[in-house]
């Protein structure tokens, strides 16, 4: 089971995505703890979300372990599906009505970082943690 979970293909450039997408996950992570009135909970609160305080910190600490988990390589699969969850929730939850408001192009505008990170994470989902990762290493010493 857990070789399934660690499994990935053979790409030494899966690299170049994990690194974007764990850094940009933790940066926004550990934002959310360091700036809480317009990151964090403040910003969970002015978009309508209940429980601001609870799930700002629930967030942000998915965001940070599973960016660390992305950046080693480490069950990469694994930590992905938390952060496309995130992500889906994040454009649920903010874009519907800048494209009720704007419209279509402006919605596209304005959640081009997120669509860039929700593909990022579905990528590595499916490849894994690539070449240079513990994943590989891991797999190759069994």
């Amino acid at each position: 089971m857990f070789q399934k979970i660690i499994q990935t293909d053979n790409t030494k450039s899966t690299i170049i995505i994990r690194l974007m997408v764990g850094a940009v996950f933790l940066s926004e992570g550990t934002q959310k703890f360091l700036f809480p009135d317009s990151l964090g909970a403040g910003r969970f609160e002015k978009i309508g979300l209940s429980m601001p305080i609870f799930l700002a910190n629930f967030v942000g600490c998915f965001e940070i372990i599973c960016a660390i988990l992305v950046l080693i390589g480490f069950i990469t699969r694994l930590a992905a599906i938390p952060l496309i969850i995130i992500m889906l929730v994040a454009i649920a939850t903010t874009k519907v009505e800048v494209f009720n408001e704007k419209g279509f192009w402006e919605l596209f505008h304005a959640s081009r970082t997120d669509w860039a990170m929700l593909l990022g994470s579905i990528f590595i989902l499916i490849v894994g943690g690539g070449h240079i990762s513990i994943d590989k290493k891991w797999l190759n010493q069994k």
